[in-house]
């Protein structure tokens, strides 16, 4: 599947998430039930990610977790916030890099329509 293939379809899976429950709840929230989605969705998924940062040969557990992984393929980075900042983006553009994983999207559930709150973001390869 291609990248703007499953970017489409994991969008679609949280829009359904949108719609069964709207605005105003905890990322949390809606981490669990778009990662319900995804696998009913057969999507092989993992949630909660860690990321580790390599230096120097050095494995350093610095915090870094990643939402939601489909391994080798996309990151997916959701938020429950008034607005997307800057921040948000380059956060996910970092994990992307960290991952060597170039595809990402980044979802914020707290808006009217869900997709005024996704942004797809891509690598130059």
């Amino acid at each position: 599947m291609d990248t703007n293939h499953l970017t489409q379809k994991v969008i679609g899976c949280a829009i359904e998430v949108h719609k069964q429950l709207g605005p105003g709840l905890l990322e949390s929230s809606y981490e669990s039930c778009l990662l319900y989605e995804l696998e009913q969705s057969d999507f092989i998924v993992e949630a909660q990610v860690s990321l580790p940062i390599h230096y120097k040969g050095l494995e350093i557990e610095a915090g870094y977790r990643l939402d939601l992984l489909i391994p080798g393929k996309l990151i997916i980075e959701l938020k429950s916030v008034d607005k997307l900042l800057p921040v948000h983006s380059a956060q996910t553009l970092t994990y992307m890099k960290l991952s060597k994983i170039n595809a990402g999207l980044l979802i914020n559930f707290n808006t009217t329509k869900l997709i005024d709150g996704v942004k797809r973001l891509n690598l130059s390869v």
